[in-house]
């Protein structure tokens, strides 16, 4: 079973990720892994620190050759800030430097995770409670993406909505969508909206202020029966939420129709089912969102997720001093103003593991030759349903 473990903290030496279950016999470019860390740090509203970062993926073991052996894949991603965060950050030395963040930032693991440790300086939480941790998730991601890629599975995103500003993309068609979402700097395919969604970074960066959104994310010629209805941690839905809702700053997350399907009748709300030689089974709706019963039903898996604005302020808000008790500032940490855009990338990565996850449980995972004959020959008995 494909699995992942990461390390490191954002302003620490490195990030450090460990990816199990990859099949043996794959092909891997570490240039591939990289522009997806390129695609991360893209984005209209990121702030200084893409400025400093230009990540690159080490590989360090679980591959000769750039072919997978079937051992753990470990790889490590320099923060070239460090130098610049050395003596305050020192895994190593036993001299305490610098000054000690004691005024909690709304909205933030800052306090939680203070009481919750034990400790006097809520630096130790936030450095690795950070998105700068996104940066191994979409490593992982990248790896994943290679093995569905083998499958014919693409995995896709755009930005839908920044604030109050939503995009219509119901006239674009669908290859434009992805073509055009990558070109743009807020990627998202609605370019008039795209500028008005710019406009409104612009404004918040002036107040000092921040903004979220939301971001789709869809992937492509889904195998049925991904996931599995007979224990509820195993539905496929269920995995995919997990994963997505813990990436920072998300809050909410849709399948297909969401939560507008409160407002349907039954009659409206399921995707009735059809069928022909060619097709085989099939829907001409996708409210389920590619899901049913917590395995996928062969449809695109469509999801939408929501996304908090940033906690962390200029024009901080109020918040508490911690060693005096009294009202203050809450700490003004550098951030950027908007990463909805970069946040789609990071979901991706999120969908792909999960997806790979799935596919190597029912197919195998030692070898990847032999989980391709495993599907051709699941692919088959289909057909003869």
């Amino acid at each position: 079973m494909i699995r992942f473990t990461t390390a490191g903290e954002s302003h620490g030496e490195s990030l450090v990720v460990v990816v199990e279950g990859i099949p043996a016999g794959l092909i891997i470019d570490v240039k591939e892994i990289n522009v997806e860390l390129a695609r991360r740090q893209r984005g209209y509203g990121r702030g200084e620190r893409m400025n400093i970062e230009t990540d690159t993926a080490k590989i360090l073991s679980g591959m000769r050759h750039q072919r997978t052996i079937g051992s753990p894949i470990a790889i490590t991603i320099a923060n070239k800030d460090f130098k610049n965060w050395t003596d305050v950050m020192s895994p190593s030395s036993s001299a305490s430097c610098g000054q000690a963040l004691l005024r909690p930032r709304p909205g933030h693991a800052d306090l939680a995770g203070l009481m919750k440790y034990g400790v006097n300086d809520f630096r130790d939480i936030l450095e690795r409670a950070s998105a700068r941790e996104t940066a191994s998730r979409v490593v992982a991601g990248a790896i994943c993406k290679v093995v569905l890629k083998e499958f014919g599975i693409k995995i896709m995103s755009y930005t839908l909505q920044i604030g109050n500003i939503k995009a219509d993309i119901s006239s674009i068609k669908e290859n434009k969508i992805w073509q055009d979402s990558e070109k743009s700097d807020i990627r998202c395919p609605d370019k008039l909206t795209s500028k008005k969604m710019m406009k409104l970074i612009d404004e918040a960066r002036t107040k000092g202020d921040t903004l979220g959104g939301k971001i789709v994310v869809v992937a492509k010629n889904i195998p049925v029966g991904l996931g599995s209805h007979t224990q509820w941690d195993l539905k496929l839905d269920g995995r995919l939420a997990q994963s997505l809702i813990s990436i920072q700053a998300f809050k909410s997350i849709e399948f297909g129709a969401g939560t507008k399907l409160a407002e349907l009748f039954g009659s409206m709300s399921h995707d009735e089912i059809f069928y022909n030689k060619t097709k085989g089974f099939y829907r001409k709706t996708n409210r389920a969102g590619g899901i049913e019963g917590g395995m996928s039903n062969g449809e695109s898996i469509v999801i939408t997720c929501t996304m908090k604005a940033i906690p962390s302020l200029v024009n901080s808000l109020h918040s508490v001093n911690l060693a005096t008790k009294k009202m203050a500032k809450a700490e003004a940490v550098r951030s950027d103003v908007c990463a909805v855009p970069a946040a789609g990338v990071v979901a991706e990565a999120a969908v792909a593991i999960e997806l790979a996850k799935a596919l190597t449980e029912k197919f195998g995972s030692d070898c990847i030759n032999d989980m391709k004959n495993n599907v051709n020959s699941y692919k088959e008995r289909l057909k003869a349903i």
